[in-house]
């Protein structure tokens, strides 16, 4: 059974393995192999999910957590998919988008924004599945990536 929920502090080193390792699957491709070793040790999801605590929402299926999600600003933006790898395509992600879309509008926005690397393309797919429509396609400076990344943005009328 699949469940969205609020992420709980004691699970917080638990999601913070999920995100790297659907980082690692997804974009460390697309970064030199410095700034990929450099991500990998430090792990910038444990920040990010210390800072956010509850907003940050879990995908569960069979109670195992399986992807997380976000808004991290808590405007009309979805900031973070990451799915586990061993869980891909069980429908997590769509229902953290979901989810966040069900926020989003809660908080009067009438649209949901995401924006995706480009040759992310299983996310990419993923997205316009789901009613999104590109916006705008733009190489952008990514300072966490430390280089120029093209990204998508999508929007969604909700």
């Amino acid at each position: 059974m699949l469940v969205i929920r609020p992420a709980l502090l004691e699970e917080i080193d638990a999601l913070a393995d999920i995100g790297l390792s659907a980082w690692l699957k997804g974009i460390k491709p697309l970064v030199s192999a410095q700034v990929a070793a450099k991500i990998a040790a430090s792990n910038p999801f444990l920040p990010f999910l210390r800072e956010l605590g509850s907003r940050v929402l879990v995908a569960e299926i069979d109670s195992e957590p399986a992807g997380l999600g976000a808004s991290e600003r808590e405007d009309d933006t979805i900031s973070d998919i990451w799915i586990a790898p061993t869980f891909e395509g069980r429908g997590a992600g769509s229902a953290l988008i979901g989810a966040l879309e069900a926020e989003i509008a809660a908080r009067g926005y009438a649209e949901a924004h995401i924006h995706v690397a480009a040759m992310n393309e299983r996310a990419l797919r993923l997205y316009q599945h789901l009613g999104y429509r590109q916006l705008w396609r733009e190489v952008l400076f990514d300072p966490i990536l430390e280089n120029n990344l093209e990204k998508i943005g999508l929007s969604k009328p909700l």
